[in-house]
């Protein structure tokens, strides 16, 4: 898969989307919808959710409990699954990823924009492979050589996105404490304030900072994300990131809330060309 390119995660919350419209249209409970198939209403949920892979037989199943015998539109619908269960380009490394990280790299693959706020260290799509190593040596004690080696690889391979032809827009927010906390000695630090300085040029990226001098501000939650999909039929996303699990919302009220803290800090927070003079700033007091 290219960089840019919708996956299969987005694909499977695209026929998700689509197979609980065709449910709700025809009045069947989730209940009724899994009786069909030989599963259970939880089943249904997560198949509309998007967080499980759809078997061919099922979705025939349910296309014709759902009434769809046109066979333009069945062909369609089938052919959405076949390409939701393909396995994308970060599905190699999964023996070094948490099980719940694959979901969001194919998520912020497909994203048309991306918004994020991090405080504890600067966020993965922007960090050189320097930062990158100290972080992730940090985050994986005990871990191998290899495997440390690949889970930079991951990273560095996430920030394709950035600079592809079809990249999406990158909105961040970093705490000043992400940019004073040291990873890695003096020298890997300077090239990541300098790698900051120089990507929050590109059109498509909005750097700002939180400086301490703000005090208390609306990121008082701690570190989240926002992902924006093309595709109409997809609502934003957010995602929390915790010690042995991680959080996907897409409730509008839940997203809602995030936006707003979001608008808020971006509100507070210097402009990009002010937070680029306090990186310089940072770069020379380092």
């Amino acid at each position: 898969m290219s960089a840019g390119e919708p996956g299969s995660v987005v694909r499977r919350m695209l026929l998700g989307s689509q197979l609980r419209r065709l449910r709700e249209a025809r009045g069947i409970t989730r209940e009724a919808a899994g009786y069909s198939i030989r599963a259970s209403e939880s089943k249904i949920s997560r198949m509309e959710l998007g967080r499980v892979s759809f078997k061919t037989r099922d979705v025939e199943d349910l296309l014709t409990l759902y009434g769809i015998t046109d066979e333009q539109e069945r062909a369609s619908l089938l052919s959405l699954a076949k390409e939701a269960n393909v396995a994308g380009w970060w599905h190699s490394y999964s023996d070094v990823l948490p099980s719940w990280f694959p979901t969001y790299v194919g998520l912020e693959g497909a994203a048309s924009l991306i918004r994020a706020y991090e405080v504890q260290f600067v966020h993965g799509l922007l960090q050189t492979e320097a930062y990158a190593h100290a972080v992730v040596r940090r985050g994986m004690q005990g871990a191998s050589e290899a495997d440390v080696e690949r889970r930079v690889a991951l990273r560095l391979e996430r920030q394709k996105y950035l600079v592809d032809e079809r990249a999406p827009d990158f909105h961040i927010i970093l705490d000043e404490a992400a940019l004073r906390r040291p990873y890695g000695d003096r020298e890997v630090m300077r090239g990541q304030l300098q790698h900051l300085i120089e990507i929050s040029e590109r059109p498509n990226v909005r750097l700002q900072v939180v400086p301490f001098s703000l005090g208390g501000h609306s990121g008082e939650s701690g570190a989240f994300t926002i992902l924006s999909f093309p595709e109409s039929d997809l609502s934003d996303v957010v995602y929390l990131e915790q010690l042995t699990s991680a959080l996907y919302l897409d409730k509008a009220e839940d997203v809602a809330q995030y936006e707003k803290a979001l608008k808020e800090l971006q509100s507070d927070s210097p402009g990009p060309s002010e937070s680029r003079d306090l990186l310089r700033g940072l770069l020379q007091l380092s």
